[in-house]
C-alpha cells in the first residue's frame, strides 16, 4: 500500500537473467509467457482481455495506473493476465470516474504487480531474442526456487487455453429493433465486440467454444462471428473441424484467434511469431483500398498465407509484412488478425462490422 514498505520482487526470464523490483500491493508468485505491450493507456481493457490469459505483461510506457480502475472499461468480468510488470505503478490515481487503484484490482484476482523494473530493457531482450517465459517471486524465496518455478512453466506454443476463458453457458445480448442475428463462438470474447455488433443492430447469441454444428445452427444465425482468444490455434483441432463443417452455409467473420482458426479451416498453417504484436499502434494496410489503419493487436501466432485461388490476402502488417486479413468470397468468410472493436485513438477498422452486416443481410435474400 502507499506509504508502506514494499516487498522486494524478482522477475526472472529464461536463460537466468533476472530483474529486481518491488511488489505493488500483495506479495504473490506467478508466471507465464512474457510479452511487452507498447500502449500508453488502456491498461484496464488490457488486463481484462481474455486473450492475455497465461501471459505476464511488460508495459513499455514508464507510468501505469495514473487514472485508476473504473466501473465501465472492462472487456470481461475478471483479470486474465498472469502478472503486470511496470517501471512506475501509480498507487494514488487521479480520475473522477475511478473507484480503485490498479494494483489492488489485479491483486484481488490473485495476480502480482511489480514496479521498479527497466521494462524497456526487457522489451529489447524479447524483441531481439524472442519469446521467453517469466516468473515473479519475492526476492527472499531465492534464485534457485524462482528458476525451478520458471523451468516448470509450459510453453505457449502447444498450449490450449480456450476452455479456461470460454463461456460455459449460452447467453444473449439483444437490441430493441434488430435487423439481423449473429451467433458468436466464444474463444475469449471481449465485451466491446458484442457492443459493436449491437451498434449495427444485431441480436447476439454467445455460445461455448465446443458447440457442435447443429447446436450453432440451432441458434438460427444470419452470420457467425469467431472471437478472439488465447493460446495456440493448432491445439484446437476439434474447433477447426466444426468450423469446416458449416463454412459456406452462413457468413463468417473471424477476429484474432478466430482469424487463425478460419485460416486453418481453409487449409493454411499458423506459426509462432518471434515476439508477437501487443499494442495499440500497429499499422495495417488494406490491400483493396490502399488505406492504412492504426490498429490494436494482441497475438503471438500468425497465419502462413500461400496463394490459393479461392482465398485472397486482404491486409498486411506494415511493420513486418505478416498476414493481417483474408477473404474467401465463395464461402462468405473473412477475417482479420487485429481487433476492429478496439479504439486505439482512431476507429479505422470499425467498417469491418458494417461489411459483416452487409454480407449477412445479402445472404438472407
Amino acid at each position: 500500500m502507499a506509504g508502506s514498505k514494499k516487498e522486494k520482487a524478482i522477475l526472472m526470464l529464461e536463460g537466468g537473467i533476472y530483474y529486481e523490483g518491488f511488489y505493488e500491493g500483495k506479495t504473490i508468485e506467478s508466471g507465464g509467457e512474457a510479452v511487452f505491450n507498447t500502449a500508453m493507456n488502456g491498461y484496464q481493457e488490457l488486463i481484462t482481455d481474455p486473450s492475455y490469459n497465461g501471459q505476464v505483461v511488460v508495459m513499455t510506457y514508464p507510468m501505469v495506473g495514473n487514472y485508476g480502475i473504473n466501473d465501465t472499461d472492462f472487456e470481461s468480468e475478471k483479470v486474465w493476465i498472469s502478472g503486470l510488470v511496470t517501471k512506475n505503478c501509480v498507487q494514488n490515481f487521479s480520475h473522477h470516474g475511478s473507484s480503485k487503484n490498479l494494483a489492488e484490482f489485479i491483486n484481488s484476482y490473485g495476480y502480482p504487480v511489480i514496479s521498479g523494473i527497466d521494462t524497456r530493457h526487457i522489451t529489447i531482450l524479447l524483441r531481439d531474442g524472442g519469446q521467453s517465459n517469466a516468473y515473479v517471486s519475492p526476492k527472499e524465496a531465492g534464485i534457485r526456487h524462482i528458476k525451478s518455478r520458471l523451468d516448470a512453466l509450459p510453453k505457449m506454443e502447444g498450449l490450449n487455453l480456450v476452455s479456461k476463458v470460454s463461456t460455459k453457458n449460452v447467453y444473449e445480448k439483444n437490441v430493441d429493433f434488430p435487423e439481423f442475428r449473429v451467433t458468436v463462438i466464444d474463444y475469449g470474447i471481449k465485451f466491446n465486440t458484442l457492443r459493436c455488433l449491437n451498434d449495427i443492430k444485431a441480436d447476439v447469441t454467445v455460445v461455448p467454444h465446443n458447440f457442435s454444428k447443429k447446436e450453432i445452427l440451432d441458434t438460427e444465425p444470419d452470420g457467425i462471428l469467431l472471437s478472439n482468444g488465447p493460446g495456440d490455434p493448432k491445439t484446437m483441432a476439434e474447433e477447426v473441424e466444426i468450423l469446416k463443417s458449416f463454412l459456406g452455409e452462413k457468413p463468417v467473420f473471424g477476429i484474432c484467434l478466430g482469424h487463425q482458426l478460419l485460416s486453418l479451416a481453409l487449409g493454411f498453417d499458423t506459426y509462432k511469431l518471434k515476439f508477437g504484436h501487443h499494442g495499440i499502434n500497429q499499422p495495417v494496410k488494406n490491400l483493396k483500398t490502399g488505406k492504412v489503419e492504426i490498429t490494436s493487436q494482441n497475438h503471438g501466432f500468425c497465419v502462413n498465407f500461400l496463394d490459393k485461388s479461392n482465398t485472397k490476402l486482404t491486409h498486411i502488417n506494415l511493420n513486418d509484412n505478416t498476414v493481417e486479413g483474408i477473404n474467401n468470397e465463395g464461402l462468405k468468410a473473412f477475417s482479420v488478425q487485429y481487433h476492429p472493436e478496439s479504439s486505439p485513438g482512431p476507429r479505422d477498422s470499425r467498417y469491418l462490422f458494417s461489411e459483416f452486416k452487409e454480407l449477412c443481410l445479402n445472404s438472407k435474400k
